[in-house]
């Protein structure tokens, strides 16, 4: 085996299933898949902040998104390793990705910055840990929004 299929197989390989993520992991998951794929399935990511987190915040999350790949992309110790759109397996990078959003989603500055400079070089992991602070917290508004109790809570028109 040589060091490149080491790698490959070391960040890819199968730690665990997307359903056992709470849902700002799975979130992190899904969309690090999906923005992964290329333009089409980034600009789909896109109308899905939009439509759950309205016209100014869902900008605003595509945009931390954008950035936290792209300083994973240019400043990353490797490539992050995914599995498909539609598997359910959980590999490595991304049990780490999910981690790392949801501890910064959290507030737990010091650990995320750690898991940070596992992922990045060490001066960027500031930047990246505010990204994923922020996009973190797009994720559990967006879960928090979707539950069954939010919605019958939501102010309903009345006739008198």
């Amino acid at each position: 085996m040589t060091g490149t299929q080491a790698h490959t197989r070391r960040g890819g390989a199968p730690v665990g299933y997307i359903d056992e993520l709470d849902a700002v992991g799975a979130g992190a998951v899904k969309y690090l898949r999906m923005w992964s794929d290329g333009p089409e399935a980034q600009a789909i990511a896109d109308r899905n902040f939009a439509l759950h987190l309205g016209p100014q915040q869902g900008p605003v999350t595509t945009r931390a998104l954008d950035q936290l790949m792209q300083i994973c992309a240019r400043y990353g110790r490797r490539p992050l390793m995914r599995h498909g759109q539609i598997c359910k397996c959980l590999g490595g990078d991304e049990s780490c990705f999910a981690t790392f959003v949801s501890t910064a989603c959290d507030g737990d500055r010091e650990d995320a910055l750690l898991i940070a400079m596992n992922i990045v070089r060490a001066d960027m992991a500031p930047q990246l840990a505010d990204l994923a602070q922020t996009f973190g917290l797009a994720l559990k508004r967006i879960s928090l929004l979707s539950r069954p109790s939010a919605r019958k809570h939501v102010a309903q028109p009345t006739l008198h």
